[in-house]
């Protein structure tokens, strides 16, 4: 009898390690097929994408500006607000801003940040959408300049071979120069200074820490938190950045705890002439 049941079992397990081998051994053939087929189609993206040789010789569009021959604006066309600034302008605390706000290891990481993209996944996955993004500056960066904001899986693959490539093209300081100076930032104001100028008045240089974070929270989305239109949710999205500043020990607690407490001062400021000379200025323009 035990004899028969040990007999019974061997031939069990033969079939079963049988089935076993079988089955792995066609997951491994499926694996290694997707996988050929994904390379191919990487490969053929690879050569659909943009030339990013000359990454760090863009020229940014800035609006005309007719000046007097004594310095007064008499006149200024372009659908885009922007006012170039160097990195090295740039204040520090708002490059700190922006790095907690939007990409806290962009120093570390080479383009992607692989534990953000696990993050939104699994938070998309729960909540049934695709609300959470894992863009990265350099991402960011990529789809500003070389791709345009369609949202497809292709789009966003391309996002990320581009991001790889420029993070072998450019050092960091150039990508953050690159994303301060591009990025919407509502009311037509396409970069930190030009922001600066829209919301406050006033260049980078003279923004205390609440204003800087205002403008670092503005990428995510301009229209939502646009602190002349919804300052509740402006308000929020800052305390949020400077929340973010302070547990990555950028800010002190006393820094926190004032720009927590700093009251909404955000105004909208258009480009005011120093005189109206319309027809002058047309011709200039035209000419």
């Amino acid at each position: 009898m035990l004899k028969m049941i040990k007999m019974v079992l061997t031939a069990t397990f033969e079939v079963v390690g049988g089935l076993l081998s079988r089955t792995l051994g066609f997951l491994m053939m499926a694996g290694l097929f997707v996988g050929l087929l994904l390379g191919i189609y990487v490969l053929n993206l690879m050569d659909d994408l943009p030339d990013i040789e000359h990454a760090d010789e863009i020229e940014l569009n800035v609006p005309l500006r007719i000046f007097t021959s004594d310095g007064l604006l008499i006149g200024e066309y372009g659908n885009e607000r922007r006012i170039p600034i160097l990195i090295q302008d740039t204040p520090q605390l708002l490059k700190d801003a922006i790095i907690a706000a939007e990409d806290d290891s962009f120093y570390r990481h080479s383009g992607v940040d692989y534990r953000a993209i696990l993050r939104a996944l699994v938070s998309n996955i729960k909540s049934g959408g695709r609300g959470q993004g894992a863009s990265t500056i350099t991402m960011q960066v990529a789809r500003n300049f070389f791709l345009s904001n369609e949202k497809t899986y292709e789009r966003k693959l391309k996002e990320v071979l581009v991001a790889f490539k420029l993070e072998k093209t450019l050092s960091k300081e150039q990508i953050l120069e690159l994303y301060i100076n591009k990025i919407f930032l509502g009311n037509r104001s396409y970069g930190f200074a030009a922001a600066a100028q829209t919301y406050y008045g006033q260049p980078l240089d003279e923004l205390n820490l609440p204003q800087l974070a205002m403008l670092a929270g503005l990428p995510k989305a301009p229209s939502a938190y646009n602190p002349i239109r919804n300052e509740k949710r402006a308000k929020q999205r800052r305390n949020y950045v400077l929340e973010r500043m302070h547990t990555l020990r950028l800010i002190d607690d006393l820094s926190h705890q004032v720009g927590q407490d700093a009251p909404i001062t955000a105004k909208l400021h258009l480009a005011e002439l120093d005189m109206q000379a319309p027809y002058v200025s047309e011709l200039a323009r035209q000419y």
